[in-house]
């Protein structure tokens, strides 16, 4: 992109959508969603107000780091589903992996963050992608998941 799309931009884009064929408004890719939380918010509000769609959003999970605040209970009513990259269930190799700007707090963020968002979203995912940690780790991954009250998907690798 050029330019960051204005909230009127995306309203436009969405209108001219094909919403037959719309299961879904995902908000991901290009970076973190968050970062442009108040932008989000508003087109999440719009799609069901105007559409009445279920929205998405995969995160990397430190959008309250990203916004200074916590921005969990502003999602409310508006997001269905949220999906957390886990990456890893051990936190020094996360915060490897991550190599988040936000530094050794990243992965307590993350963890904290899927804890609040099962108080106010309807479905919570934590995720990992398939071959990228070993079965044992997987099983941890879903041992934290159950702890936290969120659902554990293994992602498939793709090329």
């Amino acid at each position: 992109l050029k330019k960051e799309p204005t909230v009127a931009e995306v309203k436009a884009l969405l209108d001219a959508a094909p919403w037959d064929y719309v299961g879904e408004v995902v908000f991901c890719g290009f970076g973190e969603p968050t970062e442009r939380f108040d932008v989000l918010i508003k087109v999440a509000e719009y799609v069901k107000k105007t559409y009445g769609k279920k929205t998405r959003i995969n995160t990397n999970g430190v959008g309250n780091l990203v916004n200074g605040r916590d921005i969990v209970p502003e999602m409310e009513g508006l997001i269905d589903t949220i999906s957390i990259s886990l990456n890893n269930p051990h936190k020094d190799e996360y915060n490897a992996l991550v190599r988040s700007k936000f530094g050794e707090k990243s992965f307590d963020e993350m963890i904290s963050f899927a804890k609040e968002c099962t108080k106010y979203i309807p479905n919570v995912v934590l995720t990992t992608v398939d071959t990228t940690i070993s079965h044992e780790e997987e099983a941890e991954c879903q041992k934290l998941c159950d702890e936290i009250g969120a659902a554990y998907r293994i992602r498939p690798w793709e090329d």
